[in-house]
């Protein structure tokens, strides 16, 4: 699995529908309009609250009032995934 963003649309505590996009930590934002694109989803309007959540923890959450057009999901939850720096941290415990 390559690096990238793990898109993911909740809806009743499940994922109702996901995408992973391929990008480098720091080029996620047109990963993340395409995996909008291909999930039918509108793109959130990102706050810098959602910057900050992504510089600390490689993670944003978006509510429905973080959209500008309605949705019909409980919120979309947007993660880095590195498995490199995963399998890292794995090496540390063994």
């Amino acid at each position: 699995m390559a690096q990238g963003i793990w898109v993911r649309l909740i809806k009743h505590g499940k994922i109702a529908e996901s995408n992973v996009q391929p990008c480098e930590a720091d080029e996620w934002e047109d990963a993340l309009t395409e995996a909008c694109r291909q999930l039918d989803a509108p793109k959130p309007v990102i706050l810098p609250r959602h910057l900050r959540d992504y510089e600390r923890f490689r993670q944003m959450r978006f509510l429905p009032e973080h959209f500008v057009e309605s949705v019909s999901f409980d919120r979309m939850e947007v993660e880095y995934i590195d498995p490199e720096a995963r399998s890292k941290v794995n090496e540390r415990y063994l």
